[in-house]
């Protein structure tokens, strides 16, 4: 990932907001010279510097068959900037641009396939989604119809050995630029344009 200076975020709290907000993932692993990419709902446990990310594939995705180095991308908010936006637009020939919050997970993938790791993991991705949409579905290990359908995945865990984060939030342009993109991005119709609002008006200095 192209990764300007101005852009590092090394805060893994700031991780921790991003995978908390959406844990839908893209896996990327390569097999054959070729990248093979799925899109993964996933489970993190962070303690300190390490990172653990748990999930499954569908028994017949030929990725469930891979093991090795992986990478995960983390997919934060991200929205268009507009350059008419900016108070020096005229005098900096400003251009648009897009800014974004974006985690690349890279480390090692480990596939398991024993009923009660199975189980725990779609139990814990139950209680975590059910919540969110006010609903209570569970995961009932005492009924062998359920059982039985942990027959059709492989779960996995991606042990993480480096987390690059990239904010890109204007940080190389004044703080009287960044306000009022941020100013705009919340008059905007989209969570998104106003999550990336809020990350923008975290970063920026009261003075430039």
């Amino acid at each position: 990932m192209y990764l300007p200076a101005s852009f590092i975020e090394s805060d893994l709290a700031a991780f921790d907001a991003l995978i908390e907000r959406d844990n839908f993932i893209t896996l990327i692993t390569v097999r054959d010279d070729t990248p093979v990419v799925n899109h993964l709902p996933v489970l993190c446990q962070r303690e300190g510097g390490r990172i653990e990310l748990r999930g499954h594939w569908a028994r017949p995705n030929p990725q469930a068959q891979h093991a090795g180095a992986a990478t995960a991308i983390v997919h934060g908010p991200h929205a268009y900037v507009s350059p008419s936006w900016y108070p020096d637009k005229e005098e900096q020939a400003r251009v648009p641009t897009w800014n974004y919050a974006v985690a690349h997970l890279a480390g090692t993938l480990e596939t398991f396939e024993d009923e009660a790791s199975l189980a725990e993991l779609v139990d814990d991705l139950g209680r975590r989604h059910e919540a969110r949409v006010g609903s209570d579905w569970r995961f009932e290990s005492d009924r062998d119809d359920q059982r039985r359908q942990l027959r059709g995945i492989i779960g996995f865990r991606l042990h993480v050995d480096t987390a690059t984060l990239k904010f890109k939030l204007n940080q190389n342009h004044p703080a009287a630029n960044r306000l009022s993109v941020a100013a705009r991005l919340e008059q905007q119709p989209w969570e998104a344009s106003r999550d990336i609002a809020a990350l923008m008006r975290a970063r920026t200095p009261t003075e430039d």
